[in-house]
């Protein structure tokens, strides 16, 4: 009985995998690919079209403002920084906020240079001339012609306002109160028309004179000071001659300050030999 079930068991397991194998064959079958016909017949971009030739436009009138951040190792700082300097004057440039550290490391420089904005590139290749290694050179630009546009705009409204108060003022004011109201309006739009002319004059002073952060620095060996070490013979003969010095000038300055008590130790001392004689 046992044998019999085993063969209805395997015969059922081959039939079963028969039956799977007939479905895969028939579904590769209905989903074999099409050939497809690939149109290799591409039209050629035309670039009669394209101006290889045209010049690329010219941006005017864009207000720029130009800084710089450079760091430079020198061998004398003290050089460097003089031939910077004869460069500025070169272009007309100056410099701020000069500050000198010395240490027990590096000597150091930092300074800020106002350079004229179209000679920006050419003090930026003449300075790195003086470097002996270059840590780093940052340059930054801001456009604010956007707002130079604005404040400029916002300035003539300003003042087709205060046009219009003056004529106000001068025609149709009849009244003290009138008059009154009329002042103080055009006291409020000078001040905001002084307002925009201070803005937009410090915009184009930023913008005709860029800002370059020089630091210069050079190196030091560094020498440890002892903590011990013996004084020669002149070294001691004129620590001597000194402290024997101020000896002698405290001494006399003691008398100064002691010459009441002289005195009167003076008469006191007469007084007993004058008594001790009678």
């Amino acid at each position: 009985m046992k044998r019999k079930s085993l063969k209805t068991v395997l015969k059922l397991c081959v039939m079963a995998i028969l039956f799977v194998a007939c479905n895969r064959s028939e579904s590769s079958k209905n989903f074999a690919l099409k050939s497809v016909d690939v149109e290799t017949d591409f039209g050629a971009i035309e670039t009669d079209d394209v101006e290889s030739n045209k010049p690329l436009p010219e941006f005017k009138n864009l207000k720029i403002i130009k800084s710089a951040n450079v760091r430079y190792k020198v061998k004398d700082v003290k050089r460097a920084t003089e031939v910077v300097k004869q460069i500025s004057q070169a272009y007309n440039s100056y410099i701020s906020d000069l500050r000198f550290e010395n240490n027990l490391y590096k000597k150091e420089n930092r300074f800020t240079l106002k350079v004229p904005a179209r000679d920006f590139d050419v003090i930026m290749d003449s300075i790195s001339s003086v470097a002996e290694f270059i840590e780093y050179e940052n340059i930054t630009t801001k456009d604010v012609t956007s707002e130079f546009i604005d404040v400029e705009a916002r300035l003539k409204t300003k003042l087709e306002v205060k046009e219009r108060y003056e004529s106000i003022l001068r025609t149709k004011a009849k009244s003290v109160e009138d008059l009154l109201d009329v002042e103080e309006k055009l006291r409020h739009i000078q001040e905001e028309i002084e307002s925009s002319q201070g803005q937009l004059k410090y915009l184009t002073n930023k913008v005709a004179f860029s800002t370059i952060q020089i630091d210069l620095y050079e190196t030091v060996e560094y020498i440890e000071e002892p903590e011990h070490y013996k004084k020669t013979f002149f070294a001691e003969l004129k620590e001597g001659f000194t402290s024997g010095w101020e000896v002698l000038k405290l001494f006399f300055i003691g008398l100064v300050y002691i010459w009441p008590f002289m005195i009167i130790g003076i008469i006191v001392f007469i007084l007993i030999k004058k008594r001790v004689k009678k």
